[in-house]
C-alpha cells in the first residue's frame, strides 16, 4: 500500500471530478486521496496532505489553478502539478509550466494518458499531452512551414534522448531511463551534434528545447500514450 501514488483533484465541476477519480483509480498503482472545488481549498488541502501529485483545472473559483501553483512553490510543497484545462493556448501553457506545473492536459484527454501524466511527473519528468502537442506543432507548421527536416537524420533512440535532454535530465538519468550506460548516452549525443553540425556544451539543450513540441508528438505518434 504504501507504494500507492496519492493524487489530489481540483476542479469546480464534479462531473470532471468523478470521471478522473474513476479514471485515474482504474490503475492499481494511483489513490485519489482528496477533492476541491475551488483554488482556496485545494492550497489549503494540498498543503496538508501533501499528495504526489495534484490535478488543478486551471479556471476555479476563488484563486485560480497557476495561484495555488505558484503558492505551492512559495511553501516548499513538493506536490507535482499537472494542469487540466479547455485552453489549447500556448502562452498560456508556458505560463503554467513557469509557475511551476509538471504537465499540461487538454480535458476530454484519453484516459490512459491521464495516468501517465500522473506517472512521468512522478519519475521527474513534465509530461505535454498529446492533444496540446499536436496542436503546437500544427501552429508550427502554419507560421513558418514543415517541420525542421533536421529531425528525420535522428535515430529513434536519438529522439528519446534529445527529449529527455528537453526535460532536463543528466546523461546518467537519461541511460537509467532508457537502461542503458550512460557512456552511451553520450555517445549518442555526440552523434547528434555531429549530424546536426551544431557545437558548444549548451548547443544540444538549446536544440532540443527549440525543438521540444515536434519531439514529443513524433514520439507520441511513434508510441501512443507515451512520451
Amino acid at each position: 500500500m504504501n507504494d500507492l501514488i496519492r493524487v489530489f483533484l481540483a476542479d469546480d465541476h464534479p462531473v470532471v471530478r468523478r470521471g478522473l477519480k474513476a479514471t485515474i483509480e482504474d490503475d492499481p498503482r494511483l489513490r485519489v486521496i482528496a477533492e476541491a472545488v475551488d483554488g482556496d481549498d485545494a492550497l489549503r488541502q494540498i498543503a496538508e496532505l501533501n499528495p504526489a501529485v495534484a490535478i488543478i483545472d486551471i479556471d476555479m473559483p476563488g484563486l485560480n489553478g497557476m495561484g495555488v501553483a505558484r503558492e505551492l512553490v512559495k511553501q516548499g510543497v513538493e506536490t507535482q502539478v499537472i494542469f487540466m484545462t479547455f485552453h489549447a493556448d500556448e502562452d498560456l501553457m508556458r505560463a503554467a509550466m513557469e509557475v511551476g506545473g509538471k504537465g499540461y492536459l487538454l480535458k476530454g484527454s484519453e484516459t490512459e494518458e491521464v495516468c501517465a501524466a500522473i506517472h512521468a511527473v512522478c519519475a521527474g519528468r513534465t509530461y505535454i499531452g498529446s492533444k496540446m502537442a499536436a496542436v503546437l506543432l500544427n501552429r508550427k507548421k502554419e507560421s513558418s512551414g514543415p517541420a525542421p527536416l533536421d529531425l528525420k537524420i535522428l535515430t529513434q533512440t536519438e529522439k528519446k534522448i534529445l527529449r529527455l535532454i528537453a526535460d532536463g535530465l543528466s546523461s546518467k538519468e537519461i541511460g537509467d531511463e532508457l537502461k542503458i550506460h550512460y557512456r552511451t548516452v553520450e555517445n549518442h549525443r555526440t552523434n547528434m551534434c555531429r549530424k546536426l553540425e551544431i557545437e558548444g556544451a549548451n548547443a544540444l539543450a538549446r536544440f532540443a528545447l527549440q525543438n521540444r513540441a515536434a519531439l514529443q508528438e513524433r514520439l507520441y505518434e511513434a508510441h501512443p500514450g507515451t512520451v
